[in-house]
């Protein structure tokens, strides 16, 4: 049993699969989940207990990056694809209580995400914040219906947290990326967390984790190794302290300890 997908790449909602956006909600605590969800997000947990962690140090990473990117370097035009559902804090939030007139585009292709968007996601009079319905698989697609709310000629933070995992093809993912970042000017910023199996990191356990999920859930998702993820960063200049566990990027006190989850944030040159 798998989601339905209807023309423009929208899926159609389908409560009797686990999806990712309903049980990374339910690992981070929110309510806009089904029992479906909760069922695999408590087996996932239960063959890897540090998700959690992971989920949580994820979003804090975005809140950190969205903050540092709007204060220390000014940026007004946030492009956040993979979006998930809303809870407190998302990028919207975060930079217009920095800059009111920042301009956000949110990219998704989850219908109960979608729906969630339209109503919760509204920000400042003025700035601009908007939803569009598309796949990462269709970078074409989300550049062109982004253009009409962001100026792609003036600087903006593309953010890909956690969405390239869901491109199992690693070739496919790297050039996902380059079309992005190619169509943003200098000065633009690609912000970004990753699953990981190196050791390193404790990401081991992911991939027994990743089997089961791949066989009970939707979308598909894969690790990959940090030499893998430095790839997507390729021709850009990583920003201090580079690609590290997400939860180690510029932390602060009460940070979750190191999770294999990497984070980094680069500049376009």
């Amino acid at each position: 049993m798998s989601e339905s997908h209807t023309p423009g790449g929208s899926a159609r909602l389908n409560t009797g699969v686990a999806h990712n956006a309903r049980v990374w909600n339910y690992w981070i605590g929110g309510k806009d989940n089904y029992e479906v969800d909760q069922q695999v997000g408590e087996h996932v947990a239960g063959m890897f207990p540090i998700i959690r962690e992971i989920a949580r140090a994820d979003r804090w990473f975005l809140g950190r990056a969205v903050r540092f990117l709007a204060e220390e370097r000014g940026v007004r035009q946030f492009l956040d694809i993979g979006t998930g559902l809303p809870t407190a804090d998302n990028t919207h939030q975060i930079a217009q209580r920095i800059a009111p007139d920042a301009r956000i585009v949110y990219v998704d292709n989850d219908p109960i995400v979608l729906a969630h968007a339209r109503t919760l996601l509204t920000g400042t009079h003025q700035g601009v914040t908007d939803y569009i319905d598309a796949d990462v698989h269709d970078p074409d697609a989300i550049l062109e219906r982004a253009s009409g709310t962001l100026d792609l000629t003036q600087p903006v933070a593309v953010m890909m947290l956690g969405i390239l995992n869901f491109v199992l093809d690693a070739e496919k993912a790297r050039e996902i990326v380059r079309k992005v970042v190619a169509a943003v000017p200098s000065g633009s910023f690609l912000v970004l967390t990753h699953p990981t199996f190196d050791d390193e990191l404790g990401g081991a356990g992911q991939i027994p984790a990743m089997k089961f999920w791949n066989e009970n859930a939707t979308p598909p998702i894969t690790a990959r190794s940090g030499e893998d993820i430095a790839a997507f960063f390729d021709g850009l200049d990583l920003l201090e302290p580079g690609l590290v566990s997400c939860s180690q990027w510029r932390a602060e006190p009460g940070s979750p300890a190191v999770v294999p989850q990497f984070g980094a944030v680069a500049v376009k040159p």
